[in-house]
């Protein structure tokens, strides 16, 4: 019976983060993955007779000549990406101070990412990591696949604490064979993995995910609270009330936020960043935008 229930609550879940996602692609994210993320190139498709307005430049001049009339070569865009969604499931990730923890968040965001991919007929993989490299999905097309790997970021049990961006993208590089379009999620605490990104994006287009709670930017007053990192246990009591310490915290955090996207900026990769209790559409949105002006002006 509590079997049962279980995935029923799975089912829920899964099934209202795709309602929500697949709303947001629909009205919104669809067209602007498309023009975002090009295809490979362009192949030629077939020839057709030439027809006033055509481009003289498309003229077939070998089959022209055959046919005693003149034809022009159509090409199609080569539409077939792979998107790999790479996910952080250290402890870290599995706060939350809101509405929702940081691995729903990302559950979202990774949703609506899927959805605009297999939409344009793209393939999806996901890899999960912790300190280690604890799952790995190939990429696929398909509906029901992009359900599996929203279930997954849900109710993916690891093993490790820990966070090891490097060993993730590492593997990444390893298996992804044809250029790709890499989405990194993470809060990002860890060191050491700048070099590997920095591998990854000369071949793939590496996008950095920085998924966040509220409570990481600002503390609010609260008295004395003890805070327990996620990942090595240790506990402090901090003084919440104290002005002066919120302010630090805050400087602090937000210094090292920018220093974090200054490095991730200086190897040319785009920062997406995420609140929990916020909309994913917002920041997505924003980063298309961003994206597209970018290709305007070349």
């Amino acid at each position: 019976m509590r079997k049962a229930l279980l995935k029923k609550d799975i089912f829920k879940k899964v099934r209202q983060i795709q309602i929500y996602t697949t709303k947001m692609v629909d009205e919104v994210l669809s067209g602007a993955y498309k023009s975002v993320f090009k295809g490979k190139g362009i192949e030629f498709e077939e020839v057709r007779e030439y027809v006033p307005g055509d481009d003289v430049r498309g003229i077939d001049w070998n089959v022209t000549a055959r046919m005693d009339s003149p034809y022009i070569k159509l090409y199609v865009e080569e539409r077939e990406l792979t998107v790999m969604l790479i996910v952080d499931m250290s402890r870290s990730n599995k706060f939350g101070s809101r509405v929702q923890m940081k691995n729903e968040l990302a559950a979202q965001l990774a949703s609506a990412l899927a959805f605009s991919a297999i939409k344009n007929n793209d393939k999806v993989g996901l890899l999960i990591f912790t300190d280690r490299v604890e799952k790995y999905i190939p990429p696929k097309k398909g509906k029901k696949h992009v359900l599996r790997v929203i279930r997954e970021i849900l109710f993916f049990k690891p093993s490790g604490k820990k966070t090891d961006l490097s060993a993730a993208i590492n593997f990444a590089n390893k298996v992804l064979i044809k250029k790709s379009v890499v989405f990194v999620m993470s809060d990002f605490y860890d060191e050491g993995y700048l070099k590997p990104m920095m591998i990854s994006s000369k071949k793939h287009d590496v996008i950095a995910v920085h998924v966040r709670d509220y409570l990481e930017k600002s503390i609010p007053a609260a008295g004395i609270v003890q805070f327990e990192d996620a990942e090595t246990g240790e506990i402090v009591l901090v003084d919440t009330n104290d002005p002066s310490f919120r302010k630090r915290y805050e400087e602090l955090t937000a210094s090292n936020d920018r220093n974090l996207y200054r490095k991730i900026h200086s190897m040319n990769i785009d920062v997406i960043s995420v609140e929990t209790g916020k909309s994913v559409l917002d920041p997505i949105e924003k980063f298309f935008r961003s994206r597209a002006k970018r290709s305007m002006a070349r």
